[in-house]
């Protein structure tokens, strides 16, 4: 057996037991910051074997702290990579515990080969699917919120849910109005050259009515909000996790999604639909000022045209579609920043997921509404 440095006799030791099978090192001492030096220098000078079975007899440890067990969770890694098989006994419930917290923490990785490409896509639709059930749950936690809050109205939050009408709805009228006026001109003169061959310029406002009212509006909209709010969402919750704003309203017993995720819904949900109305008017206008200017198709002629083009049900149907895209932005939006991690990169990745779903189930919604109303022969 080696000697033991007498100054390490009262604090951290380590020593292999001689002729023991299995192979075994005995840790003993205060396993401590101070003997954290020594100790290094008298692991690294120990004769460790080539291989094995090792057995680490921690029995004797009186005190353990980070660094010690740090220590420790280092030289089973090193030896593990050598090739031994390692056994830890002896070790108090609540250093083990410590170990465990390092273990878990370890920056440390074992190499992998690079999984293959049908590994790979299994793992992004596993991955896939539980995002799926996930938004699915969160669907289900806020419908259930909203059903206590409905049967207690006393509890609605009016403050947040005007505050949040304000940003999503109001301040948003100057970039939709305009896009909206600008794709009813792009329409209306794309158009323009293909009616004129046919001597049927007052059918402008049937090609821009329909397509704005129908269509374009709610989905250009929704894609609109989306970006602008949806991701205001994702980045203001974000945030709050990773301030651990979150955490402290749950200490208090503030309900996260009563006081978050419902007032950002409700509020989209009533500003959405208004807003469809409003590019609605301003495609049309948009399309309006293009007629005259390229058919040289009056107003009144226009507006009289536009009465005979859209019907109630296709104006019922374009603005029935907004709730339904203001659900789908809010909630994948707030669910999105619900998930970031504890950095300041997770707040912007998440973000950035956050609008392309959005947009992406908006799309795909619009072309399912399409198809139901298509059998509905609406």
């Amino acid at each position: 057996m080696m000697t033991v440095n007498p100054r390490m006799e009262a604090g951290a030791r380590a020593e292999i037991k001689p002729g023991s099978a299995p192979f075994e090192l005995r840790c003993a001492g205060a396993w401590v910051l101070r003997g954290v030096g020594p100790l290094e220098h008298r692991l690294a000078s120990l004769p460790w074997p080539d291989g094995g079975d090792l057995l680490i007899d921690a029995s004797a440890v009186t005190a353990m702290d980070t660094s010690g067990a740090w220590m420790l969770h280092r030289t089973v890694c090193a030896l593990q990579a050598r090739g031994h098989r390692l056994k830890l006994q002896g070790l108090r419930p609540e250093f083990d515990d410590l170990l465990q917290l390092i273990a878990s923490r370890s920056v440390e990785r074992v190499a992998k080969a690079a999984p293959g490409m049908l590994t790979r896509i299994g793992q992004r639709f596993w991955s896939s699917l539980r995002g799926a059930f996930g938004m699915l749950s969160f669907l289900g936690e806020n419908t259930l919120v909203l059903l206590q809050v409905l049967a207690h109205p006393r509890r609605i939050r009016w403050r947040p849910i005007l505050h949040n009408l304000q940003i999503a709805g109001f301040e948003a009228l100057p970039i939709t109005g305009l896009l909206s006026f600008l794709i009813g001109i792009v329409i209306a003169y794309q158009g323009a050259e293909q009616l004129q061959r046919f001597g049927a310029n007052i059918y402008v406002a049937n090609l821009v009515g329909l397509s704005m009212v129908r269509e374009l509006s709610p989905m250009l909209t929704a894609i609109i909000v989306a970006g602008r709010s949806g991701s205001a969402y994702a980045a203001q919750i974000g945030t709050m996790k990773v301030t651990e704003e979150i955490d402290a309203l749950r200490t208090i017993g503030i309900g996260q999604l009563e006081l978050l995720v419902l007032p950002k819904l409700l509020a989209l949900v009533i500003a959405l639909p208004l807003l469809t109305v409003y590019t609605d008017v301003m495609g049309v206008l948009g399309g309006m000022v293009m007629a005259r200017a390229e058919l040289d198709v009056s107003f009144s002629a226009y507006l009289g045209q536009l009465d005979e083009a859209i019907s109630l049900a296709s104006y019922l149907i374009g603005i029935g579609k907004a709730p339904v895209f203001a659900v789908i932005i809010a909630l994948v939006g707030c669910y999105q920043g619900f998930r970031v991690g504890g950095s300041a990169d997770s707040v912007g990745r998440q973000t950035t997921v956050s609008v392309v779903q959005s947009i992406f189930l908006v799309i795909l919604t619009d072309a399912l509404f399409s198809i139901v109303f298509s059998w509905f022969e609406l």
